[in-house]
């Protein structure tokens, strides 16, 4: 039904500190900080009571893909579509946990009922083909965030994984100015740096790389430059700093401090308000086992990615409870609790805030 169904254990390895408790008062959830993964993993599959964890460890809001990035053409659409159906259904089911985000007043009102407010993403501009017009039928529908590419050349521009990158199209720009006219964010996430570089200088609204690192730290593909990360926060955008383990250094196994590597690094090019929390990750445990490694790689395959590095988790972060562990590793390396707080939420609280109203 979906594109990834690692359905491992939910049992999580709690940290000792909470952002909130399940039953809070109402000064209580207005006092709390705001905890934002602006894009992460929030399976329709999900038990309830992982929910519960996630809910309970503070995070507010999630932007989840809809639809699978790496088709193209009717299938595309066709799959978009289904995708959202199954969204509207699986929150309006479990309304006492979910709320469909397209305003920031959404998220509000998500962090004052003790509930998570998901975003719609869309991780490819393929669900809208050759038709500009079909972002207004897609706006309707509930999504805020497109991201112009994924790995690949489409219409829009080149994808990071393109051996040339030719940058944006006159496709691409006029998708852009119709994005900054409906109020659909444009997440750079995926694409060449040439295609990026352009993407920021044309949008007239900040932009945001929703799920990223650093390529000074770690020359990979999916990783952004300093020079565009400048430039991002130049026009008042962020990057998410992602929590792929692969994507973060040469060893087999990264750990937390290689991802707050990625973090320190972004805070100094591009500065402490144009940094966020992009985990690109289930919200779960994912058992660190052969089956679950080769059901990834049929994951990965079906949005054509034809070899994995494993493990795809920080072990550290492999839990439900994740957010938390981050907040007490940034206080570890000196960052203040008003710098945390823009970290971990309020950086694109700001951007939704600009865009989407």
């Amino acid at each position: 039904m979906n594109r990834r169904k690692f359905i491992g254990s939910s049992t999580a390895a709690l940290s000792c500190f909470t952002f909130s408790k399940v039953n809070l008062s109402k000064q209580a959830l207005q006092e709390r900080p705001l905890i934002i993964d602006s894009m992460g993993e929030i399976r329709i599959e999900y038990p309830m009571s992982l929910i519960k964890q996630v809910i309970s460890s503070g995070i507010t809001a999630v932007v989840v893909t809809i639809g699978n990035p790496g088709l193209h053409g009717p299938e595309a659409y066709n799959d978009a579509l289904f995708e959202l159906s199954q969204y509207e259904g699986h929150i309006e089911k479990h309304r006492e946990h979910f709320i469909k985000a397209t305003r920031v007043e959404d998220i509000d009102r998500a962090r004052m009922e003790n509930k998570i407010a998901l975003i719609y993403l869309f991780q490819n501009t393929t669900p809208v083909g050759d038709s500009i017009e079909k972002l207004h039928f897609f706006y309707d529908l509930g999504i805020r965030s497109v991201q112009l590419t994924y790995n690949s050349r489409n219409l829009a521009g080149s994808g990071c994984m393109e051996r040339n990158d030719s940058g944006l199209s006159n496709f691409g720009i006029s998708l852009i100015e119709k994005m900054n006219e409906l109020g659909i964010l444009i997440d750079l996430s995926h694409a060449g740096m040439k295609t990026m570089s352009e993407a920021i200088h044309y949008s007239k609204s900040p932009v945001v790389i929703s799920h990223s690192g650093c390529k000074s730290i770690y020359e990979h593909p999916r990783n952004t430059s300093d020079k565009n990360l400048k430039a991002l926060a130049d026009k008042g955008g962020a990057v998410g700093i992602f929590q792929i383990n692969p994507n973060l250094g040469p060893k087999q196994r990264n750990t937390l401090d290689d991802f707050l590597d990625h973090i320190d690094r972004t805070v100094k090019v591009a500065g402490i308000d144009h940094v966020g929390i992009g985990s690109d990750r289930e919200h779960q445990t994912i058992p660190d086992t052969e089956e679950e490694r080769k059901r990834l790689e049929e994951e990965m395959a079906r949005v054509g990615s034809k070899k994995i590095h494993w493990p795809f988790f920080i072990s550290e972060l492999n839990h439900p409870r994740r957010m938390e562990t981050i907040w007490q590793g940034l206080e570890k390396r000196g960052y203040s609790t008003g710098e945390i707080e823009k970290i971990m939420g309020l950086n694109f609280y700001r951007i939704y805030k600009d865009v989407l109203g």
